[in-house]
């Protein structure tokens, strides 16, 4: 896709799921991933992946240059959690802006927080990740993780112009990796991949989706 197509898209919710029944997996017990626990919840839901696209990030990992690794933010979001972060921002973006339409809300709002019928983190499906050096420090990627386009003023977005030639580059590395283990880019958030949702059958041109949303256990 060369355009930017949002969540919000009647596109990517036409994307009929046929769900693998691929289980939910606890990445916390596969070496070598780090993982960051600045997301965690009591349950540890932010830790579940859905295994297939676990795999995909191990391999991902190995294709990165010397001295990097990948950093896991956030895999699994419940459903519940999910609509409650997205009523949350529609509501702050709806009193910023009293003049908009609802329709124009959830356009906005989904360049952030997914709409959470079609929510690619309900499904297991997607991971919001960083890099780390060898040392364990994040490197430079112009915002930090879950940076908002309010707040960030639009370097958020993967391909921003705003953004210095560092972390560019860095972008740019996560990207290949990624992609090349078959996972898609949401293009307004440089941290979120996913593989198997309906957005990624949708970038990808399969025919359906291999991972609807799910409750945990």
């Amino acid at each position: 896709m060369d355009e930017i197509v949002l969540m919000s898209d009647p596109r990517v919710a036409a994307i009929p799921v046929v769900d693998c029944g691929e289980p939910l997996v606890d990445v916390r017990l596969r070496e070598p991933l780090a993982v960051d626990p600045r997301n965690a919840d009591r349950a540890g839901a932010f830790a579940y992946l859905r295994e297939g696209v676990l795999a995909r990030l191990l391999m991902a990992e190995k294709l990165l240059p010397d001295g990097l690794r990948l950093l896991f933010v956030e895999g699994y979001r419940p459903p519940s959690l999910q609509r409650r972060y997205f009523e949350q921002y529609a509501d702050e973006l709806a009193a910023a802006n009293p003049d908009w339409s609802p329709s124009r809300i959830r356009d906005a709002a989904s360049r952030y927080v997914s709409p959470p019928e079609i929510a690619p983190h309900s499904a297991g499906a997607a991971v919001d990740l960083t890099l780390i050096s060898a040392d364990g420090r994040e490197v430079d990627m112009g915002t930090h993780v879950n940076a908002s386009p309010e707040d960030s003023d639009g370097a958020c977005y993967t391909d921003a112009g705003n953004v210095g030639p560092g972390a560019r580059a860095n972008r740019r590395v996560l990207g290949a990796a990624l992609s090349a283990v078959g996972l898609v880019n949401y293009p307004t958030e440089w941290w979120h991949w996913s593989y198997g949702d309906r957005y990624w059958a949708l970038a990808t041109e399969a025919e359906k989706a291999l991972y609807g949303p799910r409750e945990l256990g």
